[in-house]
C-alpha cells in the first residue's frame, strides 16, 4: 500500500465535501484544509462557516482560512507544510503562480463539467440554462489561466429533463469524489499524462449574481423553465405579483393558450389560475408555474396561490 502523501485540500461548498471525504477514507487525511473565510449568512447575518470547514473540524484537520493567498505569509506558510499534491474543489480563491508550484505533485481540479465547455464558476447552473443534454467532471491539472489545464480524466452523465442545480451538483459531487479516487495514485506516483484541453468548444460560465434570476417574460417559455431549475437553490428565479416578490421553484412548459375572452395574451399574463395551477404567456409558449413562495411564507404549490385569488390575467413582473 502507497504510503499516505501530504495533501492539502482546498474547497468551500458541499459539493466539495465528498472529496475531502474519500481522501481520508483512502488513507490520504489532508494535512491541512483551505476555505473560505467565515461569512455572514442567514436573516440574522451571523457568521458563518463553509460545509467544508464544518466537516474538517469534524475530521480534526487543521483549517486555514486566509483572505487571498497572493501574501509572501500565507504562501511560506504552505510551503512549510511540504505537500505532495494540492486538490481544489470549488475553493472560490484564484491560485497564484507561487502557490501552483509548491506542491512537488501540482495541484489538480475537480471541474464540474466537461472541459473546455463551461470553463469558470457556475458550470452546473450554466449546462442547465444552455438545455445541455449532459454534463460531467473534469479531473484537470491546475495552470495559471481559468481552467485551462490539460486534463487526466473526465466523467459523464446525462441531465434529467426536471433536474434543478441543487439536485445536479449533489449527483456532480459524489461523480467528481469517485473520478479523483480512481487517478489518485497515478497522480502521486507521477505516472498519469495529461491531454489538453481542444481549442474548440470553449464556452464560460460566469459568476451567479441576484439579478440573472430575474424572469424575463419576454423569453420562450423553454427557457425561462431552464432558469428556475438552473437557480434552484440559489439565487431562486424570481418575479413579481402586484408589487411582491414572487420566486418560482419549479415550473413545467405547457400548451398555448388564450386568456377570457380570447385576446392573445401578452408575455407575463396569467392565462388560467386555479386548481390545476398557473398558466402564464411567455414570448413563446405558455410556463406552467408549480412550487411558489411569497415574501415570509412557506413555499406551496401553485393551485394552492391562486385558491382565493382573481389572478386571471393579471400580468406578473409588470
Amino acid at each position: 500500500m502507497m504510503t499516505a502523501a501530504r495533501i492539502i485540500f482546498a474547497g468551500s461548498p458541499a459539493f466539495a465535501t465528498p472529496t475531502l471525504q474519500m481522501l481520508c477514507e483512502r488513507g490520504h487525511r489532508p494535512v491541512a484544509v483551505l476555505t473560505q473565510p467565515d461569512r455572514p449568512a442567514g436573516r440574522g447575518r451571523q457568521l458563518g462557516s463553509s460545509p467544508v470547514k464544518q466537516l474538517a473540524l469534524e475530521l480534526g484537520i487543521p483549517v486555514l482560512q486566509p483572505l487571498t493567498l497572493k501574501d509572501a505569509a500565507t504562501q511560506a506558510g504552505l510551503r512549510a507544510l511540504a505537500p505532495d499534491l494540492l486538490v481544489v474543489v470549488a475553493y472560490g480563491l484564484l491560485l497564484p503562480p507561487a502557490v501552483l508550484a509548491i506542491p512537488s505533485r501540482g495541484c489538480v481540479n475537480v471541474h464540474a463539467s466537461i472541459l473546455p465547455r463551461w470553463r469558470g464558476a457556475s458550470p452546473i447552473q450554466a449546462a442547465i440554462l444552455a438545455g445541455d443534454s449532459e454534463t460531467g467532471v473534469s479531473i484537470m491539472a491546475m495552470e495559471a489561466g481559468l481552467d485551462t489545464g490539460a486534463v487526466y480524466s473526465c466523467a459523464r452523465l446525462p441531465i434529467d429533463a426536471q433536474e434543478t442545480a441543487g439536485e445536479l451538483e449533489q449527483r456532480l459531487a459524489m461523480l467528481g469524489a469517485a473520478a479523483l479516487a480512481e487517478q489518485l495514485d497515478g497522480l502521486l506516483a507521477g505516472k498519469l499524462q495529461a491531454t489538453p484541453q481542444a481549442a474548440e468548444g470553449v464556452t464560460y460560465a460566469g459568476r451567479i449574481s441576484k439579478a440573472d434570476a430575474r424572469i424575463d417574460w419576454q423569453q420562450p417559455a423553454a427557457r425561462i423553465a431552464r432558469q428556475i431549475r438552473a437557480y434552484n437553490p440559489w439565487p431562486v428565479a424570481e418575479t413579481t405579483l402586484g408589487g411582491q416578490q414572487l420566486r418560482c421553484f419549479a415550473a413545467r412548459v405547457g400548451s398555448d393558450g388564450t386568456p377570457a375572452g380570447g385576446t392573445q395574451a401578452v408575455p407575463g399574463q396569467v392565462i388560467t389560475a386555479g386548481k390545476h395551477g398557473i398558466s402564464v404567456q411567455t414570448g413563446d409558449g405558455i410556463l406552467e408555474l408549480q412550487l411558489l413562495q411569497l415574501p415570509g411564507k412557506q413555499r406551496l404549490a401553485a393551485a394552492d396561490l391562486a385558491r382565493g385569488r382573481a389572478l386571471t390575467g393579471v400580468v406578473l413582473g409588470g
